[in-house]
């Protein structure tokens, strides 16, 4: 993945007759708050994910527990939203204190579903059925022998490499606020190649930029890249992929070794 290195927290919020205080609850907990019933977490995320969204402005109770949250330190990353409308309409996308996150697709261009607007700090790779394969992502196959793969696309596969990135931030500087968070990944960030909307965030999210900018932070750290040129444009062959035009079953053999 994107921080190879991060310790995952995975926090059930929607389910079973899930919703509102589901999402509340596991954000608060996630981020080293108390919920009635629940041991407290020892280890608050430092980084939150959410890739998920509602239709309507952001409620008052949730810009709420966002705003604890980061209180509290942790850096909250959401998904924009699949609509092809502003950001402001959706939530947790259009909350504040949030970095919200839109789609790109391999051709460094906005995903036609992608939500936009100036709500939106920058973009990442999510896919776009009419470009490409998307994202390989976990999934839940309905034979358990299948391998846990398939390649999807949404601002939800967006949102996890900004917080992939967002983790490499903070290993560098753990007192990092979503703020100057915000910042450094906007400054880092690759312009797209279109924006058909007005407003896509700064760019798509250079995680190798922002990775030699850490190691740069970091005590004795080697930068092996100039951060200002780690990274690279969207290649116009429709064959470099990436090597992700692999079967999921390809990919699962690989990792199993059996390839």
């Amino acid at each position: 993945g994107v921080a190879p290195d991060a310790k995952i927290l995975p926090v059930r919020v929607l389910g079973r007759c899930g919703g509102g205080t589901d999402l509340i609850d596991a954000l608060t907990w996630a981020s080293g708050g108390s919920v009635k019933g629940v041991p407290d977490n020892a280890n608050p995320a430092q980084v939150v994910n959410l890739s998920l969204g509602g239709s309507g402005t952001c409620p008052a109770y949730l810009q709420k527990a966002i705003d604890d949250a980061t209180d509290r330190g942790s850096i909250i990353v959401a998904s924009a939203g699949n609509e092809d409308q502003d950001v402001s309409g959706v939530s947790p996308g259009g909350c504040e204190n949030v970095i919200t996150v839109g789609a790109s697709n391999s051709n460094g261009a906005r995903s036609f579903y992608s939500n936009y607007g100036t709500g939106v700090e920058v973009s990442a790779p999510g896919g776009d059925p009419d470009v490409d394969n998307g994202i390989l992502s976990l999934s839940q196959p309905s034979d358990p022998s299948s391998p846990p793969y398939a390649f999807m696309a949404g601002t939800s596969q967006a949102a996890p490499h900004v917080a992939g990135t967002g983790a490499l931030l903070k290993s560098a500087d753990p007192g990092l606020t979503t703020a100057k968070a915000t910042t450094v990944l906007q400054d880092t960030s690759q312009p797209l190649t279109s924006c058909d909307r007005d407003a896509c965030g700064t760019g798509i999210v250079d995680a190798a930029a922002v990775a030699a900018l850490s190691s740069e932070q970091k005590p004795g750290g080697t930068p092996t890249e100039d951060p200002g040129e780690a990274g690279s444009a969207p290649s116009d062959d429709p064959e470099d992929s990436g090597g992700l035009r692999e079967t999921p079953g390809d990919i699962w053999d690989h990792i199993r070794g059996d390839k």
